[in-house]
């Protein structure tokens, strides 16, 4: 009884939480400008149709929304499989079922990741819907539920193998947080090498760049930024999104540049070669080597002070949640509700690291260019494409923002122009 009484008062303060929320995204109006950036290449009111700067400004509000609720919303998911007693439930049906260990702890896996989807799925629907109204995506329903359904077993095979290790080291006792932080690194490791090949392709179609001579213009800049690269790829997301948008990911061997055709489609040459410079920096400056770092010594902080949550609530509350012992599976919903809230809470953190790394890669791609001309426009168009806020509020930049603004953007691309004359 005192465990529904807690998920009541729980759900009871997301729904002021998002109620506040929804003021503070409405209140914070999307692209406001300083006075001193008004009438300027970086004033959206100078790039955007009235009608584009009016749909930017309700459609932010509404994406700022949906973020904040996002974690909220799955911590709420996990507190009700957990303190409503259905983990327990579950894995007690499955013990009495007869059926062997190996098979009824990825039954009970898939049960937790099942009813965690089905019940993020409504907020996941509206954000869908909202970007669709708003032409952002162009990707028709089944196509939506079809990389959806692929989110879902991808991650199901990842939170399997992660929680079959957690619960046999917590089965063996001592720092059962520290052995799990180690074998994190080489699977962390190993995630960024098959990111590319593997996991890539299931969601998109890459080709090479259809564009010959743009290609050979991208591997001349490549050879001059020291970067062994012998082909650029071009996935097809028009299918999916009017936004632009180019990467590189991957580790040695699979280490790809690739770019969107929506790019190829609405920038000028100028334009996606200081993109793809911007792309080549990640790899001189070893931004992706130092995410790798980044995230294996992060992960050993959350699985400290994780472990050590995990191991308070058990002693305490243990017996009212129905966990009955440390290594009780019936804890999943316990361990990814620590994770996801220590992961949102370190949002400013990572972002703050983010925004550097960004912002050093705009500066190496106008450098490796030779110039910041078509920097300005690019910005522009990249922003018109995703009718994005070009000046977040405060607490959506802390969270939300991995990279600096587009008003922050233009005028460190104007400034390199003045001090390159």
């Amino acid at each position: 009884m005192r465990s529904k009484a807690v998920i009541w008062k729980c759900a009871a303060m997301v729904a002021l939480y998002a109620a506040a929320m929804a003021v503070y995204v409405w209140y914070t109006s999307p692209n406001r400008v300083p006075e001193a950036y008004r009438g300027t290449a970086a004033d959206p009111s100078v790039f955007f149709s009235a009608d584009k700067l009016q749909a930017s400004e309700t459609l932010n509000a509404l994406r700022n929304w949906i973020f904040f609720m996002s974690g909220p919303w799955e911590w709420l998911i996990y507190l009700v499989l957990l303190a409503g007693g259905a983990a327990r439930n579950w894995k007690d049906k499955l013990e009495r079922s007869g059926l062997p260990p190996y098979i009824r702890f990825p039954v009970f896996v898939l049960m937790v990741d099942a009813a965690s989807f089905l019940l993020y799925l409504p907020l996941r629907v509206f954000s869908f819907a909202v970007s669709k109204a708003y032409g952002i995506s162009t990707q028709p329903v089944a196509g939506w539920l079809r990389d959806r359904l692929v989110d879902f077993a991808v991650g199901y095979a990842i939170m399997l193998a992660v929680a079959a290790v957690a619960f046999w080291f917590l089965s063996r006792g001592g720092r059962w947080w520290l052995k799990l932080w180690l074998v994190s690194i080489p699977f962390t490791i190993f995630m960024m090498y098959v990111q590319p090949v593997v996991i890539d392709p299931l969601y998109n179609h890459f080709s090479r760049l259809s564009d010959a001579r743009l290609e050979s213009e991208i591997l001349a800049l490549a050879d001059k930024a020291g970067i062994p690269a012998d082909r650029v790829y071009e996935v097809d997301m028009s299918a999916k999104t009017n936004a632009i948008n180019a990467y590189v990911n991957g580790i040695g061997s699979t280490l790809r540049i690739v770019l969107w055709d929506t790019m190829l489609k609405k920038l000028d040459e100028q334009e996606i070669l200081l993109i793809v410079g911007h792309e080549m920096g990640h790899y001189v400056m070893h931004h992706l080597e130092w995410s790798a770092l980044g995230a294996i010594g992060s992960s050993l902080v959350m699985l400290w002070l994780g472990g050590r949550l995990y191991t308070f609530i058990v002693r305490r509350r243990g017996e009212e949640l129905g966990i009955r012992k440390p290594a009780d599976p019936a804890a999943l919903p316990l361990l990814l509700l620590l994770l996801s809230v220590m992961s949102f809470v370190s949002l400013p953190v990572s972002n703050l690291v983010s925004r550097q790394a960004e912002a050093a890669a705009d500066r190496y791609g106008m450098e490796l260019v030779g110039s910041s001309e078509g920097a300005v426009t690019m910005y522009q168009k990249m922003a018109v494409a995703s009718l994005s806020d070009v000046n977040p509020p405060l607490l959506v930049r802390w969270f939300r923002a991995s990279h600096p603004s587009d008003m922050e953007r233009i005028v460190e691309a104007e400034r390199f122009e003045r001090r390159h004359e």
